[in-house]
């Protein structure tokens, strides 16, 4: 989906398909007709983007054999669908039935990681619409902070200033500028957009930026106009945003709190939980962890990474913090130009949800990722934007 921004630039609003496990070439092409058209349809846009997720495997079929890529953009020309960012944060393994650490690997200290987003740049080039020039590629905050040392941060750097190069060399080739957006989430290296700030002005700001996930801005408890103010003065841009909603507990102290909580915390993904009080942030690396010890106070709220659809948030007594992408939204394209220019909505955890809040058929789940793009089109265009068909 595209919009025209009052300054009369194009903004791009995409879902991102890590919410659909294939890894595969010939599955992710399957994924078009099964669930992405599907959307398409019932939002009655004759264009949906798609932030698309690859995984290595698929990477690699595609950019071994010249007519895959083709292939691929054939099927997504034929459906309706385009691309102008992927998601470059998982490597492989997303639909598992656990992924929790495994997700940060390989993180920005191993070569693979390198050569793998070079690859998603290569096929980006190449998948991009013939009236875009750029694209964009978000990926891990460089690691996980466990036995993230200086030289593991050198290391990174030195990775993440190759990558640059390589970019530079790819639009000299083909005329397509491809830049990367490193997405801070809590746990990791680079946990919140303040973290950010030392390792990307060492980068060129041309090629790497941050992406700006709502959720986890939310988690770690950020205000966004601070953040973005602080991320401005640094002269670091934000290629990309991630529109998504953190798990919120006014009061984790009273036992139903709790037992709804409970409810969320499932073997697949890390939930990390926060907690800020009299100015620290506390935290855990899982929902389960919070719950059975006293490592966070539970006089203050809590917050958890679970990516809750934007559109129908948590029965009470818990919520959203949906107020948070609004907040964040109104501040990067509510002004006289957009600060971003890439919005992707990112709830892919509609499989773990509660069982009663679960989609329990395909259907069921084009619906639901439908009923939240249509939200995100609204909150665009109630900031003076313009769909464009």
């Amino acid at each position: 989906m595209r919009f025209q921004h009052p300054d009369g630039s194009a903004v791009h609003l995409a879902y991102c398909t890590n919410v659909h496990p294939a890894e595969t070439l010939d599955g992710v092409i399957a994924q078009f007709a099964a669930h992405c058209e599907p959307v398409r349809r019932r939002l009655g846009t004759e264009r949906l983007g798609i932030g698309l997720w690859l995984a290595r495997d698929a990477v690699r079929a595609l950019n071994t054999d010249p007519a895959q890529p083709r292939r691929l953009r054939t099927e997504l020309d034929r459906r309706g669908l385009e691309v102008v960012t992927l998601n470059g944060f998982p490597y492989q393994g997303f639909g598992a039935e656990v992924v929790k650490y495994r997700v940060y690997r390989p993180d920005w200290t191993d070569p693979e990681r390198l050569e793998h987003t070079t690859d998603l740049a290569r096929l980006l080039t190449q998948l991009l619409p013939p009236d875009v020039t750029e694209g964009t590629i978000s990926t891990l905050p460089l690691a996980w902070r466990t036995g993230f040392d200086e030289r593991a941060a050198q290391s990174a750097h030195t990775a993440l200033s190759e990558l640059a190069r390589r970019l530079d060399e790819l639009e000299d080739s083909s005329g397509r500028s491809i830049r990367l957006a490193l997405e801070p989430e809590p746990g990791c290296a680079v946990e919140t957009t303040a973290d950010a700030l030392a390792p990307l002005a060492a980068l060129p700001a041309r090629r790497i930026g941050l992406c700006l996930d709502t959720c986890h801005l939310a988690t770690s408890f950020e205000e966004p106009a601070a953040a973005l103010a602080a991320l401005e003065r640094a002269g670091i841009t934000v290629p990309k945003v991630q529109l998504s909603a953190a798990l919120h507990a006014q009061n984790p102290q009273d036992p139903a709190v709790r037992a709804a909580l409970a409810a969320f915390d499932e073997p697949r993904f890390l939930h990390q939980t926060r907690a800020r009080a009299d100015g620290i942030l506390y935290g855990t690396d899982d929902l389960g962890q919070a719950l059975a010890t006293n490592a966070l106070p539970d006089t203050v709220p809590w917050r958890a990474h679970f990516h809750v659809p934007l559109h129908a948030p948590p029965a009470p007594p818990l919520t959203s913090t949906l107020d948070v992408l609004r907040e964040t939204l109104a501040a990067l394209v509510g002004g006289p130009v957009p600060r971003s220019h890439h919005f992707e909505v990112e709830t892919y955890t509609w499989q773990a949800l509660p069982a009663e809040a679960r989609p329990a058929t395909d259907a069921r789940l084009a619906d639901g990722i439908a009923a939240e793009l249509s939200l995100a089109r609204d909150l665009l265009t109630d900031l003076g934007l313009k769909e464009q068909q």
